[in-house]
């Protein structure tokens, strides 16, 4: 594997034209009903693009990145972005954190320094080397010009790069699809990975003979689960059936990005509907910008094509007996329950069930405090 350092450095031509395109926006007639009801908010979406042209500062926040130490891999032919930040002083615990979508690498970078140097901030455990990649196909990493590649496959390649990294037994964090690349982690390389920890449950588990009945908490939590797609669940279908006819006006419009992008942060996120208590804005916008600048906001959505075409369904007898520790984050999908207990332990050797008071689903990004402390004192017990 070569690897090589790399920094961030978008052009000013792409950032002139990104204010110009943002300045010359045609914008809808606002929806007759509440605010958010049928979408993004006309008023709040004005606003947060107005900011991102003449308000934000994209070179402040691309040096605040280009503090960490970021480097590029071509693993097998794919190029893999990510960062590696070493405990100061030590050999740390190898950890590989994966952000999910609609996200980038930006969302875990709150728990860096809470892991790296954990007694600094008063959390009582050893320090960790942190890794943390961006998915293919999302921001500065490419996606393979193919189809089928799924959390699976991406399982494989950052297997490959923590052994690159010289990482023989590691651990693993993930949310959302990195949920489930951390879950295929520890199916495939049980050797290597010494523990996982999930903030939510990406992967269901094999329910085909010879497995247990459902309880009825089971029942109840997945009847609730079909009622949220129903009402929320609209991206999905799109971005898992067509994402190169949505990303046609993603790629070429900054309000429709930002539209598409920004509705999700704010249904998924514990914000009680109000985002800027939540969520900074130069948080949101210094997502959209990498995804704006490096053009991949639809390569990032072919994860949904990909892995539903036969990324996620697990096989009898594929669970996951590596020690498993989960942050049960309430408001992750607004306003699901969280689910029981019974439902993670049939795909998982559960060592650590851990309901949050606060946080929803960009928990590194919303509650980094609260998710490190968790992901220190599970993998202190190991």
């Amino acid at each position: 594997m070569r690897i090589e350092p790399f920094t961030i450095d978008v052009s000013d031509e792409v950032l002139r034209d990104l204010r110009a395109r943002i300045r010359r926006t045609r914008w809808p007639e606002p929806a007759p009903s509440d605010a958010w009801e049928q979408g993004t908010d006309l008023d709040y979406l004005q606003a947060l693009l107005a900011y991102w042209a003449d308000g934000f500062d994209w070179r402040a926040q691309e040096r605040r990145l280009n503090d960490f130490e970021h480097h590029c891999g071509d693993i097998d032919g794919v190029l893999i972005h990510f960062i590696h930040a070493r405990a100061p002083g030590a050999t740390g615990l190898p950890l590989v954190l994966t952000h999910g979508w609609p996200s980038t690498f930006v969302e875990m970078l709150p728990l860096v320094p809470l892991l790296t140097e954990p007694h600094s901030h008063g959390i009582d455990a050893p320090p960790f080397d942190v890794v943390v990649p961006s998915l293919p196909g999302y921001g500065f990493s490419r996606r393979p010009r193919r189809t089928g590649v799924t959390t699976r496959d991406t399982a494989e390649l950052w297997h490959r790069l923590m052994s690159g990294l010289g990482y023989d037994r590691y651990g693993a964090h993930g949310t959302d699809f990195g949920a489930g690349v951390t879950t295929f982690l520890a199916l495939d390389h049980p050797d290597a990975v010494v523990g996982i920890h999930l903030s939510n449950l990406e992967n269901a588990p094999y329910l085909g003979a010879g497995t247990p009945p459902l309880s009825d908490e089971e029942r109840e939590w997945l009847t609730q689960a079909r009622e949220w797609d129903e009402r929320e669940g609209g991206y999905k279908a799109i971005q898992s059936t067509r994402p190169q006819t949505l990303g046609y006006g993603l790629n070429d419009s900054p309000a429709g990005l930002a539209a598409w992008v920004v509705e999700k942060w704010r249904s998924w996120s514990d914000s009680d509907g109000d985002l800027d208590a939540t969520l900074s804005r130069d948080v949101l916008l210094t997502t959209l910008t990498i995804f704006w600048a490096t053009q991949t906001i639809t390569s990032s959505m072919r994860d949904y094509v990909d892995n539903r075409a036969g990324g996620y369904e697990l096989g009898p007898g594929e669970r996951v007996d590596v020690p498993t520790g989960i942050a049960v984050f309430a408001h992750h999908h607004v306003p699901d329950p969280p689910p029981p207990l019974a439902w993670a332990e049939r795909l998982y050797r559960v060592a650590r069930w851990s309901p949050m008071p606060a946080g929803g689903h960009f928990a590194a990004t919303e509650q980094p405090a609260l998710l490190a402390r968790d992901i220190a004192a599970f993998f202190r017990r190991l």
